[in-house]
């Protein structure tokens, strides 16, 4: 999608030519500044009762008298905040689905300076409006989409609003990758599948990646990871993808993505109803994807290195069984009390790997729990860590990217449950508290460097009508991996 912007005061657009003219606007009374065609327009739907200046209405006009643009939107949004702004336009974009405007022209309709925040929130908004999933539905929409969305602005801000805008571009096209792989059915998206993808995508952009197979794991020691794999005919894969854009001396960056490509439970078997869902259980591992795609397309002066272990949990003759106890790569035992909780053990693995890159910081993503949905629901990703500096880090970037997040406590009081008579510790404890005590699992593999981990199990993907993947949290990790270049 090409996004442009445009330098254009709220008092003449009427010659803007696109293909529609999007506005949006909050308040309780029309903008004085407003171009005159538009103000009249607006008043004369505020008086027929067609439009209120209420957070979510649309007011859709086609081809309105004095403008160019042969399709006029009006959206109400519920504040001046970013955020509100955004929900607007997702709104007003809703009403052009399915028609014939490929371009359109978005204007901030209260007098007030367009920002590079604005700029951003636009391309996501309008991302997420024209995504849709084809690849195996041959049947799927194809009437003409949106293809071009050009924000209008003064001239002082042009320098930001385009600065907004690209960050925009490779943020929406990340969360469109990592959406593209997540809603992939589990026998099209496998682990050899998604080794496949990060080579295509290192060749793209000049990445270096490796993918290491069964035969690289059994060297390294991964037996935590071995085990969840063993159960599938399907191979794992442990693919280490590296972007170099500052001095070997800067210690990088590394992003570890959960990459289970379709979660049974294994023999300890989850319930049928909506099991067709696990296949997003591969979630962390398509955020990471979309990021280092965002990453290469910025080029900021950093070092980066996402690691994804990826295979299936499958029940099956040589599947890991509960009481089973396996070695990790660190070295430390654990006993297996649930097969369904094998996201953190291909972690675990992951994680150790991760100390020999030195790192400055290392972040996990994963649908890990279940509890963290019903801790925080379906609009915040949970935020683990003991490093209150890094979690402010990484809030500062939740607000910046609108990608929300919420921080749990981490208190060693939860350790305890973790304890087993026949291992270093149990892979599960009791349902209480089950999202923060499997954080406080992965943290036993994470005394070397400063770790945070993202629990995304309410907010990777939609189920019901809007059943889908979300591309979150791409735009989270985008932004913290930017702010670590200083």
């Amino acid at each position: 999608m090409d996004f442009r912007h445009q330098i254009a005061s709220t008092d003449a657009v009427a010659g803007v030519a696109a293909d529609a003219l999007l506005v949006v606007t909050h308040g309780e009374a029309v903008d004085a500044s407003l171009d005159p065609a538009i103000a009249s327009v607006l008043k004369d739907a505020l008086a027929q009762g067609d439009f209120q200046f209420k957070a979510g209405r649309t007011l859709y006009v086609h081809r309105p008298a004095g403008l160019k643009a042969a399709r006029l939107v009006v959206a109400a949004a519920a504040n001046a905040s970013v955020k509100a702004f955004k929900s607007a336009v997702g709104s007003g974009l809703a009403q052009l689905k399915g028609g014939g405007a490929k371009h359109v022209a978005v204007l901030i309709g209260n007098a007030g300076e367009v920002t590079e925040q604005h700029a951003e929130a636009a391309t996501a908004a309008a991302a997420d409006a024209v995504y849709q999933y084809r690849r195996t539905k041959p049947s799927a929409n194809s009437a003409p989409a949106l293809a071009k969305l050009t924000l209008l602005c003064g001239k002082p801000e042009a320098r930001s609003v385009q600065r907004g805008l690209l960050r925009g571009a490779a943020v929406a096209a990340g969360a469109e990758l990592a959406r593209e792989l997540a809603n992939l059915p589990g026998n099209h998206c496998t682990p050899t599948y998604l080794g496949e993808q990060a080579k295509k995508l290192g060749k793209g952009h000049g990445l270096k990646v490796e993918v290491l197979e069964r035969k690289d794991l059994e060297k390294l020691g991964m037996g935590s990871f071995l085990a969840v794999s063993q159960g599938s005919v399907q191979p794992p894969k442990f693919i280490v993808a590296r972007y170099d854009g500052a001095a070997r001396s800067q210690a990088p960056i590394v992003l570890v993505g959960k990459g289970i490509t379709f979660d049974t439970g294994g023999i300890s078997i989850k319930p049928s109803a909506e099991m067709d869902e696990m296949k997003y259980d591969m979630g962390g591992a398509a955020s990471v994807f979309g990021t280092l795609r965002a990453v290469a397309e910025l080029k900021p002066k950093l070092n980066l290195v996402c690691l994804i272990p990826t295979c299936e949990n499958m029940p099956g003759g040589r599947a890991i069984k509960p009481g089973d106890v396996v070695t990790s790569m660190s070295g430390q035992t654990i006993e297996i009390l649930n097969t369904d909780a094998k996201g953190r053990l291909i972690l675990c693995d992951a994680l150790t790997y991760a100390e020999r890159f030195k790192p400055a910081v290392v972040v996990d993503v994963a649908t890990l729990t279940g509890a963290c949905v019903i801790a925080l629901g379906h609009h915040n990703s949970g935020l683990f860590t003991a490093d209150d500096a890094l979690a402010d880090e990484m809030l500062a970037a939740s607000r910046a990217s609108l990608d929300p997040l919420w921080r749990m406590p981490l208190d060693d009081e939860y350790d305890e449950v973790l304890k087993s008579k026949f291992a270093d510790m149990a892979n599960v404890g009791p349902r209480a508290g089950g999202a923060i005590t499997a954080a406080m699992f992965l943290k036993r593999f994470t005394g070397k460097y400063r770790w945070a981990h993202v629990d995304i199990a309410g907010t990777a993907w939609k189920s019901g009508a809007a059943k889908g993947a979300t591309g979150r949290p791409v735009a989270l990790l985008t932004h913290f991996v930017l702010s670590q270049a200083g």
